[in-house]
């Protein structure tokens, strides 16, 4: 059994640290797992260490090996957005379908705006406006 270990005093985080006192194995991680599993496996080392580091994968955010990057936006798109939501929840696709935009570029976006402080998110896909006195600059 594995447990990658919570905030202590995080409610969320009991489960996981209590499987972790009663002796199940911290995960901090892949390195972890690997090490766990390898006797197990009946892996040699070098099977071990391919596993650890595919010299045939190709990560998905490495700006050397791939050509897809996030995608660009323009603040007309940006102003579409913005003027699609209010003060009540509305949900990313239906963002989307209002904006025509992609939900990739509506993602982008919205995360734009989540990081500048004015967006609420009201669980699963919901998001809502801040109201203006609420933002900080």
């Amino acid at each position: 059994m594995f447990a990658v270990p919570g905030h202590p005093l995080d409610p969320r985080a009991e489960g996981t640290n209590l499987l972790l006192k009663t002796g199940a194995t911290l995960v901090t991680e892949t390195r972890d797992i690997l090490e766990t599993l390898e006797p197990m496996a009946g892996l040699n080392a070098q099977a071990f260490r391919e596993i650890q580091h595919p010299s045939h994968v190709q990560h998905a955010f490495d700006p050397v090996q791939s050509s897809t990057g996030p995608p660009a936006v323009s603040d007309r798109d940006r102003s579409s957005v913005t003027s699609a939501l209010g003060p009540h929840p509305i949900d990313l696709d239906e963002v989307a379908r209002a904006t025509s935009l992609s939900a990739r570029d509506v993602r982008a976006i919205v995360m734009e705006l989540d990081l500048a402080g004015r967006i609420e998110r009201h669980g699963a896909q919901l998001i809502s406006l801040r109201p203006a006195a609420a933002v900080t600059d």
